[in-house]
């Protein structure tokens, strides 16, 4: 729907988005890893790292050879991995974009507990919704999803640079954005396609965690909404 390239929202209290980029770099570490595996290796690893809903709630079991992690800590591993480079680039941009605000509204350990529950969410929700999946599911977007939604919470008004279906550059505020984005993963929920492959319940599922959480977690002095803050 929309490429995110710049937002007009410097950083305010963190010195530089340290997490924000570690967690680039671990993304984009495990993908190059993936693509130095042969093909059956690779696949293995999808299956042992990524999150199989129908495992994780004893459907069914991996077979040995796959079995590398409890079931619990696929919830974690999963967002590290993705299945192609527009996949992974995508989800680092969106990243890129959102993620250094939020992280300077909490701080840097902080971020890292968010980042990891919203993902944990996003797995969750993704799960419960379809239990008997024996597909593993795998990247970055479900936690990210929760960056948006914290983002929505606390600057809604803020500018954003995008490429609106990926050609008309924009500045837009951030409400109008994300707010269609979260529309249209409701709709993709309820046309029920069968065979695709987009896990829309785990966007949907971060992004809630994500509205939720930035509340508590935010340092106290950071206002919601963009209050007493003029763009």
């Amino acid at each position: 729907m929309f490429i995110p390239i710049h937002d007009k929202n410097p950083l305010k209290i963190v010195v530089f988005q340290l997490v924000t980029v570690t967690i680039i770099l671990l993304c984009s570490g495990a993908f190059l890893w993936q693509l130095s595996l042969p093909q059956q290796a690779e696949n293995v690893a999808v299956y042992a790292f990524g999150l199989v809903p129908s495992v994780l709630f004893d459907v069914n079991i991996l077979p040995a050879e796959v079995n590398a992690l409890p079931s619990e800590l696929t919830l974690f591993s999963y967002m590290f991995l993705h299945g192609g480079w527009l996949h992974l680039l995508g989800n680092m941009l969106f990243l890129w974009v959102f993620g250094d605000n939020i992280e300077d509204s909490m701080g840097h350990l902080r971020f890292i507990v968010f980042y990891l529950l919203c993902g944990l969410a996003a797995g969750l929700t993704h799960s419960v919704m379809q239990p008997g999946s024996q597909l593993p599911l795998i990247g970055a977007s479900g936690a990210i999803a929760g960056l948006l939604g914290g983002y929505l919470v606390l600057h809604p008004r803020v500018k954003v640079l995008v490429l609106l279906f990926s050609r008309i550059p924009l500045h837009l505020p951030a409400f109008l954005l994300i707010i269609a984005w979260i529309l249209f993963q409701f709709y993709s929920v309820s046309l029920n396609t069968e065979g695709d492959n987009i896990a829309w319940w785990a966007h949907i599922g971060g992004f809630v965690a994500g509205m939720i959480l930035i509340v508590p977690m935010r340092y106290k002095r950071v206002p919601l909404f963009d209050r007493g803050v003029s763009h």
